[in-house]
């Protein structure tokens, strides 16, 4: 796999041996591309002009299944975005352990805070299906944060929004009872949809598991009681809540 540092444009490539330059992407490839980028919240508010000049400086890269996507102390040399796919963002503790922080959906972005501070990447993240991600360098993504107030305002939420759920998710791990922790995760990773309740791109039981600091066995007890009682239906990849009310009982132990 190519390294993020030195990466190809998605619609132009090297020429041949012979000099000749590749042709160009056909007009429905860029044009899908533009709607990709679109679908991105923090390029949403972006004008035609602003977006076909993003999308000439975007390099793309696809990425296997639990292959590493970024490395925990690499250079913070870009912002990254998921365009397809799922990841995960980890982190490894002194004694090898893997533990997962959050996951990534298509259109969110990464590599943020290490491109704000100008620090090395304070974690780790993993594919967890078959991805693409586009890779916007430094200098255009900081010229992007302090030039557009639509991207400024969308970062200022990000961040907030991202202390919350980091401050929900250190009460979480503070539960001492693992069934629990178990429910107060899946109401975190809730959210409202036209049918209800519903956690979407589910992880599996053991990347649940890690990033509730617990074992697979427990995850799939957990999940598989809540299912026989009615509360929850599980889906490919997601997970209903069909009983809101006596989850969150659950959660507060009732």
């Amino acid at each position: 796999m190519t390294s993020l540092s030195d990466p190809t444009p998605a619609d132009t490539a090297a020429p041949d041996a012979a000099g000749t330059p590749p042709p160009a992407a056909a007009p429905e490839e860029q044009r899908q591309l533009q709607v990709h980028l679109r679908k991105i919240p923090l390029l949403s508010g972006l004008n035609d002009e602003e977006i076909l000049s993003i999308k000439g400086e975007l390099r793309f890269r696809q990425y296997a299944k639990r292959e590493v996507v970024l490395h925990k102390g690499g250079s913070g040399d870009g912002l990254l975005f998921l365009l397809a796919g799922q990841l995960q963002v980890i982190d490894v503790t002194e004694d090898g352990r893997s533990i997962g922080l959050r996951m990534l959906a298509p259109g969110d972005f990464f590599g943020e805070i290490a491109l704000i501070n100008n620090s090395t990447r304070s974690a780790s993240v993993v594919a967890m299906t078959d991805v693409l991600v586009a890779f916007l360098p430094a200098p255009i993504a900081m010229r992007l944060f302090s030039h557009s107030p639509t991207v400024a305002n969308q970062m200022l939420r990000h961040l907030a929004q991202k202390i919350q759920r980091d401050s929900e998710f250190r009460s979480l791990l503070s539960i001492n009872n693992t069934a629990r922790r178990i429910y107060t995760y899946l109401v975190l990773m809730k959210k409202e949809g036209e049918n209800g309740a519903v956690v979407e791109n589910l992880p599996t039981h053991q990347d649940i598991a890690n990033m509730i600091n617990t074992s697979r066995e427990t995850v799939t007890r957990a999940l598989l009681a809540l299912v026989q009682q009615g509360i929850v239906q599980k889906e490919q990849h997601r997970l209903v809540i069909k009983n809101p009310e006596a989850l969150q009982k659950l959660v507060q132990g009732e």
